[in-house]
Formats: structure tokens, sequence, C-alpha cells
């Protein structure tokens, strides 16, 4: 977030006005916080006739709907348009969409390899300038340390995953992931209860199972407080379902 300091004047300016602040005095100023989206631009690769480059982990979270996928295909398809060499990878258990491609909620597709385990990633991955990884968080915490391997060997590495499970606890390696990458982007979706930004995701299936595929008819994308809000109503019903398993 920026600030924009307007002293004594007022300008019209093309963004959301939020938590406006005057602050009084004779040098009286306006302050209102600017939120501009940021698109991440590739650091400058190397090529035949330069030194390698070195490799990188970069790492897209966030709730559900928030646009991780998409933006992972974005950059995966920067890299193929120059002319590098990539693989993209995602779990076998998800075959939501297609058994093989990586697509994202607004139908945006690329060709991905299913595999069980993040090992097999090793080899797949040989001789490839990126490698991209989908729905990391389904993954076991080998992941790390096959991300760090493939950025050791000079490859660009983008990962894409829910940072946060239904409960609001993180998921998975998403969190060692994120602190190793050089690269962090967090994307936020829409609460479909108020429209503020959104950053968890509220399961709205009858499931306390904490892998469980699905889209909008089983998940929702709310902010802290409407996803609080739910969560407590949650609360009786299933302490009202524990009381009856003991009887």
């Amino acid at each position: 977030m920026s600030w924009l300091i307007l002293a004594n004047a007022v300008l019209p300016l093309p963004v959301k006005v939020v938590n406006l602040t005057v602050c009084p005095g004779a040098n009286s100023f306006i302050r209102l916080p600017i939120h501009s989206p940021t698109v991440f631009i590739e650091p400058r690769v190397g090529n035949g006739r330069e030194a390698p480059h070195r490799g990188w982990i970069e790492v897209v979270a966030g709730s559900m709907f928030s646009g991780k996928t998409e933006e992972l295909i974005r950059r995966l398809n920067r890299a193929k348009i120059a002319r590098q060499r990539v693989e993209i990878f995602k779990p076998a258990l998800d075959t939501r969409y297609h058994e093989h491609d990586v697509v994202s909620h607004n139908a945006t597709s690329i060709r991905s390899t299913p595999v069980q385990l993040p090992e097999e990633m090793l080899l797949l991955a040989s001789g490839c300038d990126v490698v991209g990884i989908d729905e990391a968080q389904f993954f076991d915490d080998s992941l790390v340390d096959v991300c760090n391997q493939l950025a050791n060997q000079g490859t660009r590495v983008i990962v894409a995953g829910l940072d946060m499970d239904y409960m609001g606890k993180p998921f998975g390696p998403m969190p060692a992931l994120m602190a190793v990458a050089e690269f962090v982007t967090k994307v936020n979706a829409v609460c479909v209860c108020c429209g503020e930004v959104a950053a968890y995701s509220f399961r709205i299936a009858a499931s306390e199972a904490q892998v469980l595929l699905g889209e909008t008819d089983s998940y929702e994308a709310r902010c802290r407080p409407c996803f609080q809000a739910g969560m407590q109503e949650k609360a009786p019903a299933s302490t009202s379902a524990g009381a009856r398993h003991e009887r």
C-alpha cells in the first residue's frame, strides 16, 4: 500500500478511498491509502551467450477463488513465449476439471503432468528452465526439498497453492515454501458475504476432512469477520454432534 499526501488540496483519483485521515494544523493534509495491483515481472534471465541464470522459487498463495492458478498459468505462458523449456506438475488426486490439465476456475488451462510424489518431478523436470507446480498444498513436506533442489540446479520454480485449510490453519508444505521462496505473491478473493477482500476458504460442505476436493458447491471465499462468524455458527452444531456421539 502506498500513501498519497495532499497538502491543502484534493485531487480526483480513480481509487477507492478507505480510512480517510485528516490531520489538523496549519499545514493540514489528507492521507489516502492507494491500493494498486502488482503484476509480477520475471527477473532477467540469461541465455546461451551469457552466464546461466540462477534458480529461484516463486510462491503464489491465497484462498480458493483468488486467482492462484490463473497467475501460475500466466507466468508459465510468458516463459513459453520466451522460448524457455517449461514443465508443469499437479497432484494426481486433483481431477476436478481435467485428468491432466491444470485448469483455473475461469477455465484457463495448460497441459500438465500429474504426479503422486514430489520426488517424481526431479526426473521429469530434467533439463527444464521453468517448473510450475499447482495445488502444492496436497503434496507432503518433501516438496520443499524438491523445490530447493530444482532451484539450486538453476531452475525457476513457480508454486501455487492454498496457504490455509478450511479451518484457517496453515496448509501442508505451503508455509515452509513461502519461507524459502525468493518471491511470494499473496492473492485474495472477494468475500461472497460482504464483498470485502477475502483471504479464507470457508467450507459449506458437511465434511471435516482436511482434503476435500470441491468448488462453489463446497467452499466460499470469505473475509476474516465473515469467516469467523461462519465458524462460530458451525461450532454449536459440531458440539451437539459430538455430545450425541458420546452418549
